[in-house]
């Protein structure tokens, strides 16, 4: 979201009960306000546009969008908090996320590079893992949907958010054009593959301060997208390589998010097969595949102890099998008795 403006005269002092500060940002769908309870706690509130609010079909999916957010876990992406109606428009109140786009802190700061990018990457690769988690492709991850917050990234804006579960079909390309996938601008089915394309130009221009693909027109641009590859020399390896993975043309040939995470950090999640397709040599790194879901689940395996010589818990000999005797001053693994 850009812009911090105050609220235009036609736009509403009042929404749920939240005190209008002043404008946050516009989208195709709403506006985005930030809120005041009297308390004097802020959220983010976004408003349907007036335009819209007869529309049955985009109140449905302006609807819809608040069930997925809410489906997210909540340290990848803003919390919603409540949803109503403020004269016949939607709106939708969640948490509010302070802290400027990552396309805004680009522009002012200029790229990021070394450990920053790595971050940066690990921490949107997690949010896309929760994302995709949920059953939900974003459909529009891009650098002005992730928030720099002080916590860290948060991805925002899943006004365009598709449930694989979904019905309801929409027509048309949606998204930014410069970070859409090859898929999105024709019939194929959407999946979170479409997500990690966009995921891999966003890491592009954070590392370059450009967009992965650029054009005057818009067939240039698709142009581009389907037949060009982007210039990867300002990112380093490992994050160059999982990068050039992501770009793959071919949907199927994309590591998932949490596949691309589990290698970023050291495991042994992203599949080979796209990185090789890519000319890029495997990671020297890789662990055992029984090692990575591990350590990326936040699970633990129980460490090995020692087996007990006394009390009720001793380990008892099996039959036919003699005890060896421990004195004090041995140690319980098998030593023998001293003399």
């Amino acid at each position: 979201m850009t812009g911090l403006s105050t609220p235009a005269p036609e736009e509403p002092d009042r929404v749920g009960g939240y005190r209008i500060v002043r404008q946050l940002g516009q989208g195709s769908q709403g506006i985005v306000f930030l809120g005041e309870f009297p308390a004097g706690r802020q959220v983010a509130i976004k408003v349907l546009h007036s335009c819209f609010a007869a529309d049955s079909d985009v109140r449905r999916r302006f609807q819809r969008e608040a069930e997925i957010a809410a489906s997210v876990a909540t340290f990848s992406t803003a919390r919603v908090l409540t949803t109503g109606f403020a004269e016949e428009r939607p709106y939708i109140v969640s948490e509010y996320v302070p802290g400027p786009s990552l396309e805004e802190l680009i522009r002012a700061d200029g790229p990021r590079s070394g450990g920053g990018l790595e971050r940066l990457a690990v921490t949107t690769l997690t949010a896309l893992s929760s994302i995709h988690a949920a059953g939900v492709v974003h459909r529009d991850v891009k650098p002005g949907n992730v928030i720099m917050a002080p916590e860290g990234p948060v991805m925002i804006d899943f006004g365009i958010a598709l449930a694989l579960d979904a019905t309801t079909s929409i027509t048309g390309p949606m998204g930014t054009p410069a970070y859409m996938s090859p898929e999105q601008f024709t019939d194929q089915a959407l999946t979170p593959a479409a997500d990690m394309f966009s995921w891999a130009g966003t890491m592009i221009y954070a590392a370059t301060g450009q967009p992965p693909f650029s054009a005057t027109t818009v067939g240039a641009m698709l142009n581009a997208i389907l037949n060009t590859q982007p210039d990867l020399s300002a990112i380093p390896h490992p994050l160059r390589r999982l990068v050039a993975a992501c770009l793959a043309k071919d949907p199927a040939d994309r590591p998932q998010a949490s596949e691309a995470l589990c290698e970023l950090i050291g495991g042994d999640g992203a599949r080979r097969a796209p990185a090789a397709r890519a000319g890029l040599p495997s990671p020297r790194h890789i662990r055992p595949a029984a090692v990575w879901p591990q350590r990326v689940a936040g699970l633990w395996a129980p460490r090995r102890r020692r087996p007990r010589t006394g009390g009720r818990h001793a380990l008892r000999p099996e039959p036919g099998l003699a005890a060896s005797p421990v004195v004090p001053g041995g140690e319980d693994r098998g030593d023998r008795p001293r003399p």
